[in-house]
């Protein structure tokens, strides 16, 4: 009995990862199908489709799959749906502010689901704007550590005009004001190569320390938005320690 609790539970877990693998496969065609209609179909010549094509590849979309997602966005494609950027903005357990940037072919819905999701998880969906002054937005771009030495990257970095640089043992995440991301972005590129991302993201301006009952709860939050379809991604400015995010990512 017990054994076949196990198989039972193994199978279980396989399903969870599966269907959480196909909904960021989901997630990551709609982001190429968006970029591919706001520019030209070509990653070469089109910065926003090259950054979804990069985050696609990385996270092992099959390349039929991204082809197929950008012969969608054009004019005549019997595959095409118009989508939506929509940024929502709420607060969570302790008080955490949190902006979520989603992709959808119906705000109304959209909106239906995640004032919803919000508060049964302890938070509430607030108006725009509500939370956007605790976060700055920047330009980030991420190279493996091996591409260069920290001091190679801050120098490589203050040449092509970024802010910042963090660098550790497996990466180094540069940061630049927006308006200058692109042409940082292609100066590293230049030197270093292909990177393994390069976007615009939320940067909190000071983050909150959340431990205990509340980390968990905000953590739930979190996991239930990202679960929704049209959900690109969740940001907040909490400050979790590793040993809370190793509890209860096990719980």
């Amino acid at each position: 009995m017990a054994g076949h609790s196990h198989a039972k539970n193994v199978m279980h877990q396989k399903s969870k990862t599966e269907a959480k693998r196909a909904k960021i496969f989901g997630k990551l065609a709609r982001e190429i199908m968006v970029a591919a209609k706001m520019g030209l179909p070509d990653p070469a010549h089109n910065p926003r489709l090259r950054a979804a094509v990069i985050e696609a590849r990385k996270n092992n979309l099959p390349r039929d799959r991204i082809e197929r997602a950008i012969k969608s966005a054009q004019p005549g494609s019997a595959d095409g749906v118009n989508y939506d950027e929509v940024r929502y903005e709420g607060y969570g357990p302790g008080g955490i502010a949190l902006i979520v940037e989603a992709l959808t072919d119906n705000r109304n819905r959209t909106a239906a689901e995640l004032r919803m999701i919000f508060s049964k998880n302890g938070g509430a969906m607030g108006e725009s704007g509500s939370v956007a002054f605790m976060f700055t937005r920047v330009g980030e771009i991420v190279f493996t550590a091996k591409v260069a030495s920290a001091d190679a990257m801050l120098e490589a970095v203050i040449e092509a005009g970024g802010d910042n640089v963090e660098s550790g043992d497996e990466s180094h995440v540069v940061t630049s004001a927006v308006e200058n991301f692109g042409a940082v972005r292609d100066a590293l590129e230049a030197k270093f190569g292909e990177p393994e991302s390069a976007k615009l993201a939320w940067y909190p301006n000071a983050a909150n320390p959340v431990a205990g009952e509340a980390a968990q709860d905000l953590l739930k939050l979190v996991d239930a938005l990202e679960d929704n379809d049209d959900v690109q991604t969740v940001i907040g400015n909490f400050d979790i320690s590793e040993e809370d995010l190793e509890k209860f990512a096990a719980a």
